[in-house]
């Protein structure tokens, strides 16, 4: 991946998460502009490691977009928790999404998950990410489809 051009990077919470990415990238047909980073440990880790090492990546590298991957725990107030920690000026090139209790409740395999995802992403529809377990990410998917479809389709 050429840090120079326009490029994603996913930071999942566990390797649930990972796993999800990983198929997502397949489907893409990956290697590419798509990078899954190593699991964080949960999602407080999540923003520990965005704040502590990839705001200063972003501000290095103007072409990056990141994609934070963690569990909603059914909990309404976790993206506003994340938002708090990404500079205004990188709202733009930051997205949060994530499965509203854990990946494991998902019915599909994992892999399958992710696969389905990009078909989404790629497509402009929503038949996965309308699951009711993810369609909580509708704002996200529309402001992330603008941004990566032209770096990733």
């Amino acid at each position: 991946m050429n840090k120079y051009q326009p490029h994603v990077l996913v930071l999942p919470e566990d390797d649930a998460n990972r796993q999800i990415a990983n198929g997502f990238d397949l489907e893409i047909g990956g290697p590419g502009q798509l990078k899954v980073l190593r699991p964080a440990g949960g999602w407080h880790k999540v923003l520990e490691l965005f704040s502590s090492v990839h705001i200063a990546e972003m501000e290095r590298y103007a072409n990056r977009t990141m994609v934070l991957l963690v569990d909603f725990d059914e909990s309404a107030s976790r993206l506003g928790q994340v938002k708090e920690v990404i500079p205004s000026h990188l709202n733009d090139r930051v997205f949060l999404l994530g499965v509203w209790t854990e990946p494991e409740e998902l019915p599909q395999g994992l892999r399958e998950t992710g696969e389905l995802l990009a078909k989404d992403c790629r497509d402009g529809t929503s038949k996965a990410w309308g699951h009711e377990l993810l369609k909580h990410n509708a704002v996200e998917v529309d402001r992330l489809r603008k941004v990566v479809n032209p770096i990733l389709f």
